[in-house]
Protein backbone atom coordinates (compact mmCIF):
# COMPACT_ATOMS: atom_id res chain seq x y z
CA UNK A 1 0.00 0.00 0.00
CA UNK A 2 1.29 3.81 -0.54
CA UNK A 3 1.18 6.39 1.66
CA UNK A 4 -2.42 7.38 2.56
CA UNK A 5 -1.65 11.08 2.94
CA UNK A 6 0.39 14.05 0.89
CA UNK A 7 2.79 15.89 3.05
CA UNK A 8 2.91 19.81 2.92
CA UNK A 9 3.92 21.27 -0.51
CA UNK A 10 3.22 17.83 -2.34
CA UNK A 11 -0.06 17.32 -3.61
CA UNK A 12 -3.24 19.45 -4.18
CA UNK A 13 -2.71 22.93 -2.76
CA UNK A 14 0.28 24.65 -3.78
CA UNK A 15 1.14 27.28 -1.00
CA UNK A 16 1.92 31.26 -2.15
CA UNK A 17 5.09 32.59 -2.02
CA UNK A 18 3.55 34.91 0.70
CA UNK A 19 2.56 31.36 2.82
CA UNK A 20 5.74 30.25 2.18
CA UNK A 21 7.53 33.04 4.00
CA UNK A 22 4.83 33.41 6.71
CA UNK A 23 5.53 29.65 7.66
CA UNK A 24 9.33 30.44 7.59
CA UNK A 25 8.84 33.46 9.64
CA UNK A 26 6.25 31.30 12.09
CA UNK A 27 8.10 27.86 12.47
CA UNK A 28 11.66 28.66 11.95
CA UNK A 29 11.86 32.21 12.80
CA UNK A 30 13.49 33.19 9.35
CA UNK A 31 11.75 36.64 7.50
CA UNK A 32 12.31 37.27 3.84
CA UNK A 33 11.43 40.92 2.89
CA UNK A 34 11.79 42.10 -0.61
CA UNK A 35 12.65 46.02 -0.73
CA UNK A 36 9.84 46.36 -3.31
CA UNK A 37 7.04 44.68 -1.42
CA UNK A 38 4.24 47.83 -1.61
CA UNK A 39 3.43 46.77 2.23
CA UNK A 40 6.51 48.91 3.59
CA UNK A 41 7.19 52.48 3.94
CA UNK A 42 10.54 54.16 2.85
CA UNK A 43 11.93 53.73 6.51
CA UNK A 44 10.88 50.07 6.74
CA UNK A 45 12.21 49.72 3.31
CA UNK A 46 15.30 51.98 4.45
CA UNK A 47 15.70 49.32 7.36
CA UNK A 48 15.57 46.17 5.49
CA UNK A 49 18.57 47.53 2.84
CA UNK A 50 20.49 48.36 5.65
CA UNK A 51 20.23 44.87 7.19
CA UNK A 52 20.89 43.19 4.37
CA UNK A 53 24.19 44.84 3.67
CA UNK A 54 25.12 44.47 7.13
CA UNK A 55 24.53 40.95 6.81
CA UNK A 56 25.33 40.07 3.24
CA UNK A 57 26.78 42.83 1.67
CA UNK A 58 25.49 45.58 -0.98
CA UNK A 59 23.76 44.69 -3.44
CA UNK A 60 25.37 44.53 -6.51
CA UNK A 61 25.02 47.61 -9.35
CA UNK A 62 21.59 47.48 -10.66
CA UNK A 63 20.59 44.92 -8.15
CA UNK A 64 17.28 46.61 -7.16
CA UNK A 65 14.33 45.80 -8.69
CA UNK A 66 15.87 41.96 -9.67
CA UNK A 67 13.89 38.80 -7.74
CA UNK A 68 12.82 35.93 -8.78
Amino acid sequence: MGMRFTPKGYGGNRRTPDEVKRDGWRDQHVLAVSLEDHRLTWPEREMVRQLGEKLYGKLPEGGEGRHG
